[in-house]
């Protein structure tokens, strides 16, 4: 088998929704050349995270401006040409500041969008696939965890070598493959929603997240407390941190450093009520410029609802 065929073909996409006085409501495309009706998706780009690809897909395809919930399904499938297609979704809800700004107009690629109840989209999809995709976001729906915010743990991209460099630690720089991490991971960030950048003082976590806060126009606001020459193992100033996130259902961006990163984690959970199993543990330990998301409930008492890692283009 050619090397061609072995390769999967990464995309991502979302069931987009908003409540109506019908209730919940998806959105399905109707594709120009395939005629059929879908959840809408497309394909990765080079240098792209697939939580990036997700955003920019649904704004092309729709018009509509989102920022992601909480994962679904991913499903695999093949192509005519042998290869396996891997489509990784999520939800995001369409504000309507976000409807009424879409600027959607029929083309080559999507004929027309239509909303429809969930059980209508159901029946009126063209694929199986996507009639399972929706079971999930309904399932989501009858759990009441439609609606997050996203806690972000994030570690440094590549630094200089500690044993070579001249100075204290939390002077050390990222090098040029960490700058080029930072920019690569600052779109998959955005994406889901963030609107505060947190970030140890040391200034590989500050340029680390120097992308991000650009894209958003936002201050980074740096911490001791989340700095790894200042961790002590017991700090609760990580915990004060996620308990005002969760306190102002803020999405927030935490970059550290691996040491400290579990203590963010063990903190969200919790306060979230989530069991620290293997899973979530594994969620902790982070190479560089890789970040864990993690969707809680807003309201009175915040449920850890799912998370998901992601890395930079290049890993």
């Amino acid at each position: 088998m050619s090397s061609s065929r072995e390769a999967a073909v990464l995309a991502a996409g979302a069931v987009i929704w908003r409540t109506s006085p019908a209730g919940v409501e998806v959105l399905l495309v109707e594709r120009t050349k395939h005629r059929d009706l879908t959840v809408p998706k497309g394909k990765l780009d080079p240098g792209e995270t697939l939580p990036e690809c997700a955003v920019r897909e649904m704004n092309e395809e729709t018009g509509l401006a989102v920022r992601l919930g909480a994962p679904l399904r991913t499903i695999q499938y093949a192509l005519p040409d042998g290869r396996r297609k891997v489509v990784r979704y999520w939800h995001a809800e369409a504000s309507a500041a976000a409807i009424a700004a879409s600027d959607f107009s029929p083309n080559g690629e999507v004929k027309a969008v239509h909303w429809l109840t969930v059980d209508e989209a159901k029946v009126s999809c063209t694929y199986q696939e996507d009639v399972l995709l929706l079971e999930s976001f309904e399932a989501m729906i009858k759990a009441g965890e439609q609606h997050t915010v996203a806690l972000v743990a994030l570690r440094h991209g590549k630094a200089a070598d500690p044993y070579r460099w001249e100075g204290p630690d939390s002077t050390r720089e990222l090098t040029d493959r960490g700058k080029t991490q930072a920019k690569q991971i600052a779109g998959g960030l955005a994406a889901f929603g963030v609107t505060r950048v947190q970030a140890s003082t040391a200034k590989r976590c500050l340029q680390t997240v120097a992308p991000l806060a650009k894209r958003l126009g936002a201050e980074v606001h740096s911490s001791k407390h989340l700095s790894q020459d200042s961790f002590t193992g017991d700090d609760d100033g990580i915990g004060r941190k996620v308990a005002k996130a969760l306190e102002k259902q803020r999405s927030t961006v935490f970059c550290s450093h691996a040491p400290v990163i579990p203590a963010i984690v063990a903190s969200i959970a919790e306060q979230t009520d989530a069991q620290i199993d293997q899973e979530l543990r594994f969620s902790a330990h982070l190479s560089t410029a890789e970040f864990s998301v993690f969707h809680v409930t807003v309201g009175a008492h915040p449920r850890l609802v799912a998370f998901e890692t992601h890395a930079p283009p290049e890993h």
